[in-house]
């Protein structure tokens, strides 16, 4: 490998970590300030009709998933596939001699996020949710920007795959 090469992935790691922290960084403060300022099942309304911020917490998985469940070993369960999911995208990133841009980023909004929400779940054994967007009486799940890096990371992954050459 030239120096060239080795500089521009070194490069590419370190803009893929700044992201990943930016994304942790950015998540943590937010569901900090939420939950030091808006009580829990609280509505703020931000946009009638479409927005609002409220302060939730979820002890499942993505999208409330087992949340209503009482079973003891979720958070655990919880805890190693995250930490597996992990695991497997840093070995993917550090073992790959090339990536393009979509996929690097893509890789770390997954990987900021989804360490955001294990830290959370090792800490607190939930994660705090705070951005409620609805129409008429349609809700969708409430989420944090972990889980919003997260799926527009998978979105950039997904992307790269359906169009590669």
């Amino acid at each position: 490998m030239t120096d060239a090469v080795v500089r521009l992935r070194n490069a590419s790691r370190l803009i893929a970590a700044a992201v990943a922290l930016a994304i942790f960084v950015a998540d943590q403060i937010t569901k900090s300030m939420v939950e030091r300022l808006i009580p829990e099942r609280a509505v703020i309304p931000v946009i009638p009709h479409l927005f609002n911020l409220t302060h939730v917490t979820n002890t499942g998985a993505a999208f409330g998933m087992f949340s209503e469940q009482p079973a003891p070993w979720k958070t655990v369960v919880l805890i190693l596939a995250s930490a597996a999911l992990l695991a497997t995208i840093i070995a993917f990133a550090w073992r790959s001699r090339r990536m393009h841009w979509p996929t690097t980023i893509g890789l770390a909004l997954i990987l900021g996020g989804a360490l955001s929400n294990l830290v959370d779940r090792i800490r607190l054994s939930r994660v705090v949710d705070f951005l409620d967007f609805y129409y008429g009486s349609y809700h969708w799940y409430t989420f944090n920007l972990a889980d919003s890096a997260i799926v527009v990371g998978a979105g950039l992954l997904i992307v790269r795959v359906m169009f590669t050459d």
